[in-house]
């Protein structure tokens, strides 16, 4: 089991820091939220909270996760970085190629784009994309952002987008992972169909397990079974060194965490008691399931 650490909502001058860190203690990855802006209203529910409310404020710090892999990988050196997620529906995907193949080259190939398609109504229409039909406009977002970073001179003619040939150099020397996020059948489809892997919100292990059981079956529909799959997985209801080896068994090979948050600390706390939590964390969990101390 690898573990991956998340730095949502942390103060931005924490990043490199705590990215070097991370390294250190033995982290395989960080994993680096995305927000555009803090509407003052919304016309949708947030998806992932039981009363459908935002558990962040309009002051709340998000740094554009593509810029922070880029200062992060320069101060490391093995640690890998992937978006968790990139609302990929509020963007134009020849930009973005652009954007995640320099993240990809800057950081030595060290980078993966976990993307979903986004939930607010606001990001898509005040950022210029249609609400509508957003699904569909993802999917063949995903293929022209795969078509390009993929490199060689490369052309696409579909319903959303529609360009000539076109090449960005330099291309990344190694594939970058695509991790698709997203909690409903179409969701899970789509990770089946197209993902290298798959990452959860906040979920309970028993829908993990159930998730996860799910993907597989999605995977051997589309013949896909024997393809190497992540299961990244943010797990509300099991910790400690037996609730990892228990998220390990319902099939999590990525778990998300955020170490300071058992020490009581909040996304604000002193980066010298994160970094104690972190250390902490890796000789009494990491260590012990295989990790470097």
């Amino acid at each position: 089991m690898k573990f991956t650490l998340s730095v949502a909502m942390c103060p931005p001058d924490q990043l490199t820091e705590l990215a070097a860190a991370a390294e250190e203690c033995g982290f395989s990855s960080i994993a680096l939220p995305d927000s555009l802006f803090y509407s003052e209203s919304v016309s949708a529910d947030y998806p992932y909270t039981p009363d459908g409310n935002r558990f962040w404020t309009e002051e709340t710090p998000w740094v554009d996760p593509l810029v922070a892999t880029a200062a992060m990988g320069a101060v490391t050196s093995d640690i890998r970085f992937y978006t968790s997620v990139l609302k990929l529906g509020s963007r134009n995907p020849v930009l973005l190629a652009r954007q995640v193949g320099s993240a990809a080259v800057l950081t030595g190939d060290r980078f993966g784009l976990g993307l979903g398609v986004g939930w607010s109504p606001e990001e898509f229409r005040w950022c210029g994309a249609p609400y509508e039909r957003r699904g569909k406009r993802v999917d063949e977002a995903i293929e022209v952002l795969r078509l390009i970073l993929d490199g060689g001179m490369v052309e696409y003619h579909g319903e959303f987008f529609d360009f000539g040939r076109l090449r960005m150099s330099p291309a990344p020397a190694r594939r970058v992972p695509f991790y698709v996020g997203g909690h409903t059948e179409v969701a899970l489809r789509r990770a089946a169909r197209v993902g290298d892997g798959w990452s959860s919100a906040m979920m309970t292990l028993d829908e993990l397990r159930e998730t996860i059981g799910r993907l597989r079956t999605l995977l051997a529909e589309y013949g896909r079974a024997d393809v190497p799959f992540e299961y990244q997985a943010v797990c509300v209801d099991r910790f400690g060194l037996d609730g990892y080896r228990e998220q390990a068994e319902a099939g999590v090979t990525d778990a998300i965490t955020m170490p300071w948050v058992f020490d009581g600390l909040g996304f604000d706390a002193d980066v010298e008691a994160k970094k104690a939590s972190m250390k902490k964390f890796a000789e009494e969990i990491i260590a012990p399931l295989g990790g470097r101390p």
